[in-house]
């Protein structure tokens, strides 16, 4: 129960990685908000782990959206206290050529993907100046390191979370607050599912190019999380961590 005491956000939190990002830090001890666009799958996940003795709420937010956002963190206040952790996980993604996208494609995309979590971390940060103490975590993507065919805009978006993570940790470190990037390799999620219903053969692909065989689960990627977000990382800000079975390695 390293993370007793704490406040932490999760986004996107109603199913795949954010749904076991947020178990993880709730198992962990912290008190977590999911916030998602779908509220039912965040309350049925926050609901058990209640049953479970955890504290947890959902609360229905679209990144996309300031006024839902700052909305979400007065809740997180008012319910548990002021956020010690934010993990923005929200994220959308559309599978095919650029060639063939256009402009609302890449809107929703930057919105959701960029502006989302640049957005949150604006609402929280002075709360956690304030206090001296705090911890953002971006999932980003190894496709922001090395981009991904058929991905390119979101393959954008990461790049641009990876970037601002590393600048915000810059600009917050003697504030206490560190700012780090996870990057997932692919991970079965629904949007692994989208790549597979696009392409087979690419989705039958990823498994052989990575090192480890398999591709990744989500309860593959939350124990990074809740490891940057514990004490132990109190000296690590600014980096970006594939979590990819070795598919990316710099």
């Amino acid at each position: 129960m390293h993370l007793t005491g704490q406040v932490a956000i999760v986004t996107g939190a109603g199913q795949g990685i954010g749904a076991a990002i947020a178990a993880q830090l709730a198992h962990d001890g912290s008190s977590v908000v999911l916030c998602d666009l779908e509220i039912g799958p965040a309350s049925n996940l926050a609901e058990e782990l209640m049953h479970e003795g955890g504290r947890a709420r959902a609360v229905e937010t679209d990144v996309a959206d300031p006024d839902s956002v700052l909305a979400a963190v007065e809740t997180t206040r008012s319910t548990f206290g002021a956020p010690t952790i934010l993990v923005n996980n929200a994220g959308i993604d559309v599978i095919g050529p650029f060639a063939e996208s256009d402009e609302d494609t890449w809107a929703k995309l930057v919105a959701v993907n960029l502006l989302g979590t640049i957005r949150f971390s604006r609402a929280v940060l002075d709360a956690m100046i304030s206090a001296g103490h705090g911890r953002i975590i971006n999932i980003a993507s190894d496709a922001g390191k090395v981009g991904s065919s058929g991905e390119v805009v979101y393959s954008a978006t990461k790049g641009g979370i990876i970037s601002f993570s590393k600048a915000l940790a810059r600009e917050v470190a003697r504030n206490g607050v560190t700012v780090n990037a996870i990057c997932p390799g692919p991970t079965e999620t629904a949007l692994l599912r989208q790549v597979a219903t696009a392409d087979q053969r690419l989705y039958s692909s990823l498994a052989r190019a990575i090192p480890m065989r398999r591709t990744a689960v989500p309860d593959d990627i939350a124990p990074a999380v809740a490891f940057l977000a514990g004490d132990g990382a109190r000296y690590i800000t600014g980096q970006a961590l594939s979590v990819s079975g070795g598919l990316t390695m710099n």
